[in-house]
Parts: structure tokens; C-alpha cells; sequence
């Protein structure tokens, strides 16, 4: 995706719907460029074209998150990439940083097995790379589109990795990474166990909110990858505990 896609879905983001005429006046291209642009974001599921129009694609939830801030989401996904190596079988959970971590590693990466959660991230790659996926069984949250609840947790107890990828909701110091859902955060606490390192992956808009439910402890956190306008204070309290801090440029 390029810059401008990622200006369109901004720009969506707000507006919710935009004529193609309006698109073409605001970014200063054409409208025959505009359309090609639109048709790239429809064949990837984040919007929907109308006549004279495009929308996001509010039928899917993850989908609209992959729109909010979808630039400063790649390039945290392409940081975290860095970091695995070809043939390393991995865990990652749900959301919209975790897609596009998953996207990019089967763009890039050789002979890597995928385990998850998510049935969105295992329809999302299927068909990008050379990756064996391998998702977890469980309760179908259709909202979310990920498995959940006991039979998770007895998929998961059959793996051990060295990285799990998870996302967050909010992280405040007095209670650690939150979450939105009691069940998908109980899942995360279940695929958590099996992993060496856990390693969130957010945009940095997480820290100036605050999930309701407990996601995970600080210290069961061994990395944490965000952008740069991560609040200072809190990549220092992270730091402090013994908390790997990787941020993209800005």
C-alpha cells in the first residue's frame, strides 16, 4: 500500500464516505488515479466502492481497525518482521497490528509456521507466501472472527514457541496491558503460557487508553513494538521493567 492509499483510508476513517471527486480535489490526482487506488483498497476487504463513492467496509471489525492509522501499522509490522527469523514457527493473536505483522512475515519470510487464534489472519495471508498455518480450535466470536474459551487453551497447551505477537487495548502502570473482551483476554493469558517471549505489537494511541478488562502484567511482557509518539514516561516505566521498547521513525 502506498502513501496515498494510506491518506485515502484516513481520510475515509473520518468521513466515513467520500465521493471520488473529493478524493481527487484533497490528495491533487486525477480520479482515473483515485479509482485504481480505490479498487486496491476493495480487493484487500478494508473498503467498499459505491457509484461515485467508497466507504470502509463497517461489516467487518478488523477491517476498519486495519484503516485507523494503517501507515504507522505497516511500519511497526515491518520492524517486528526483522526480528524472525526463516523457519521459526511462531504464535500470534488477533487484531489489526497482528494481521499485518502475519501479512508481512508471509511476504518476506521462508518455511515459517503460523499458529493462531484468529480466523481472519489465517483467510487474510492464505493466500500471500509460502506459510503453514495452523489455527486453534474454539468458541467463534463472529465479531472479532477469533476462537476463544476452554477448547482454545487445550489447542494452544499442544504448542511451545519462543514469540507469541499479541495486540493491546490500553496499558495504564497501575494495571498493566488491558483488554476490550474477558474472553479473547483469557485466551491471550492461555497462548501466553506456551510462549518464551510475549511481544506486544500497538500503535502508540494504546497508551493513552485503558481496556477493561486485564490483558497481561507488565512482567509477563518481554517486548513491546509502537511508534514513535509513544508517551515518554511510560516507555521509561517499561524500560524499568527489564522491557524491550522498539519503535519505528517517524
Amino acid at each position: 500500500m502506498n502513501r496515498r492509499q494510506s491518506q485515502i483510508l484516513d481520510l475515509l476513517t473520518q468521513n466515513k464516505k467520500m465521493k471520488v471527486t473529493e478524493l481527487s480535489d484533497i490528495l491533487s490526482v486525477s480520479q482515473v488515479t483515485i479509482r485504481k487506488d480505490l479498487c486496491t483498497l476493495e480487493d484487500s476487504g478494508i473498503i467498499i466502492r459505491e457509484h461515485g463513492y467508497a466507504k470502509l467496509n463497517e461489516s467487518d471489525d478488523i477491517n476498519n481497525r486495519l484503516a485507523y492509522h494503517y501507515d504507522i501499522k505497516q511500519k511497526i509490522a515491518e520492524k517486528v518482521v526483522k526480528s524472525i527469523d526463516d523457519g521459526e514457527t511462531i504464535m500470534i493473536e488477533s487484531g489489526s497490528c497482528c494481521a499485518l505483522v502475519a501479512l508481512e512475515i508471509a511476504k518476506t519470510k521462508k518455511d515459517i509456521t503460523l499458529i493462531t487464534n484468529s480466523a481472519f489472519i489465517a483467510d487474510y495471508i492464505r493466500k500471500v507466501g509460502n506459510i503453514r498455518i495452523i489455527l486453534l480450535g474454539g468458541e467463534y466470536q463472529e465479531e472479532s472472527q477469533v476462537m476463544v474459551g476452554p477448547i482454545t487453551r487445550k489447542c494452544a497447551e499442544g504448542f511451545f514457541v519462543d514469540k507469541l505477537f499479541i495486540g493491546t487495548d490500553g496499558f495504564t502502570k497501575e494495571t498493566g496491558f488491558t483488554g476490550n473482551d474477558y474472553m479473547r483476554s483469557e485466551t491471550v493469558k492461555d497462548m501466553a503460557k506456551q510462549a518464551s517471549n510475549v511481544i506486544i505489537v500497538t500503535d502508540s494511541v494504546k497508551f493513552e487508553q485503558k481496556g477493561v478488562v486485564s490483558l497481561l502484567d507488565t512482567d509477563k511482557v518481554s517486548h513491546v513494538y509502537t511508534d514513535s509518539n509513544m508517551p515518554y514516561e511510560i516507555e521509561e516505566y517499561l524500560i524499568q521493567n527489564e522491557i524491550d521498547v522498539i519503535k519505528t521513525e517517524q
